[in-house]
């Protein structure tokens, strides 16, 4: 863990705030989320579908009840400042969905002037849940963050009950900092919220164990990975 002194002075460039790009990486690639995702987006991410009835609970907007809400949603994302929005293609050449969103994501909660920022907004459909593409659209996130925007400070927070998240974001390598009680009503409930970062001192540590597990050579034919993420970084 890396902390600075109490009251050290620090003289930071203000940080480059995100605008619409586009991210590329081996299995997806990040693009500005519009409406033209909803129609490949809507019957995956749909409450019909049995494996989706969870993925709203924790997340503030949604379920959307037809694929025109979702449209309508998505047509006001492009023009937002904070969030951000990204949808994430499928990238992999033999996959069904090649080319296709399976998921989107967002960089939010922006301060410029003290280089902080969050990746939230998370929704990952059945098709890319605990997948390569899922670790890397958040790995890509990170490295355009602290890389080319210049943050300092990357956050990740989620509902305290939100057991998948809380992993996530261990094993991608952000630190639990604490919760916050009673910090938020979503939904009508009461919502607790774990908070977790990366600091850009601990970054390129990070950045070998994941670019390490992301690589090519550790998946098989089969597509299983040959080493953890967790095993990756320990060597380091």
């Amino acid at each position: 863990m890396t902390n600075r002194p109490v009251g050290e002075r620090v003289l930071l460039p203000e940080s480059t705030r995100p605008s619409p790009t586009t991210l590329h990486g081996r299995t997806v690639r990040l693009v500005p989320l519009g409406p033209q995702h909803a129609a490949e987006l809507y019957p995956l991410i749909s409450n019909d579908h049995p494996d989706q009835t969870a993925l709203w609970d924790y997340i503030p907007d949604g379920p959307y009840s037809d694929l025109s809400a979702l449209e309508r949603d998505f047509t006001a994302r492009p023009s937002s400042t904070d969030p951000v929005f990204f949808a994430i293609l499928d990238t992999r050449p033999a996959a069904p969905t090649a080319g296709k969103a399976v998921g989107y994501i967002a960089l939010m909660s922006i301060v410029p002037e003290h280089r902080r920022l969050e990746i939230g907004h998370v929704i990952f459909s059945r098709l890319i849940q605990r997948t390569t593409g899922a670790t890397e659209a958040i790995y890509l996130l990170l490295r355009h963050s602290i890389e080319t925007l210049g943050y300092r400070r990357i956050e990740w927070k989620c509902n305290a009950l939100n057991e998948a998240s809380r992993r996530a974001a261990l094993r991608i390598g952000f630190l639990f900092e604490g919760v916050f009680r009673q910090h938020m009503v979503v939904k009508g409930r009461n919502r607790d919220t774990a908070w977790f970062s990366i600091m850009r001192e601990e970054w390129d540590g990070l950045k070998e164990g994941l670019e390490g597990w992301l690589a090519e050579r550790n998946f098989g034919e089969d597509g299983r990975q040959i080493k953890r993420l967790e095993d990756i970084r320990g060597e380091i």
